[in-house]
């Protein structure tokens, strides 16, 4: 057996509990040590962990714990499946709760001073506040502008660092984008 089952403590205390399968062969399927199965069976190992069926997440089959319980001299045979983990997850609006709140204009604060590149309606979406707030920062205009104090965003989980990245290489294509288009003017 090449690969662990997802929560290989989980899906043991599911086997322990669920099929007269041997130590060794839950064991070996969980890639687990044959004394810790012993100790779930037993309750003084896993106290607490809720059993993970394998079935029904379909690492295992029915026929699989069949087959294996009625040989104990065969192992598991993880079913191989392709789980698709897809990272086209769109953004979700979520609340912020209001001790946070303050912590948007110091990260667009951050921003306006450490990605220059980055435009107003740029800085706003990320961070999430308003268009003409972020102008109003970048103009030291704000309301509350002398108390904000520039705070790293991604450290403050307000959006990822990829989301960052992102969003600075997509400012380098509008400036290289307006640098060729002011080059084409003044040749003509």
């Amino acid at each position: 057996m090449s690969k662990a089952p997802l929560m290989p403590m989980a899906t043991a205390v599911w086997l322990v509990e669920n099929t007269t399968l041997t130590f060794k062969q839950i064991a070996d399927f969980c890639n687990l040590h044959e004394v810790e199965v012993q100790g779930i069976a037993d309750g003084e190992v896993a106290k607490g962990i809720k059993a993970y069926n394998p079935i029904i997440s379909g690492q295992l089959s029915r026929q699989e714990i069949k087959l294996s319980s009625e040989n104990q001299n065969r192992p598991l045979e993880m079913q191989s499946i392709d789980i698709e983990i897809s990272n086209s997850e769109k953004k979700i609006k979520r609340y912020v709760p209001l001790s946070k709140r303050q912590d948007k204009p110091d990260s667009a604060l951050w921003l306006i001073k450490n990605h220059e590149i980055l435009k107003d309606s740029q800085i706003a979406k990320l961070v999430g506040i308003t268009k003409n707030s972020v102008t109003a920062i970048r103009n030291k205009n704000y309301w509350n502008y002398n108390n904000l104090n520039p705070k790293d965003p991604v450290a403050l989980n307000l959006f990822t660092q990829k989301d960052l990245i992102e969003a600075i290489e997509k400012a380098e294509r509008r400036i290289k984008r307006e640098k060729k288009e002011k080059e084409k003017l003044n040749k003509n």
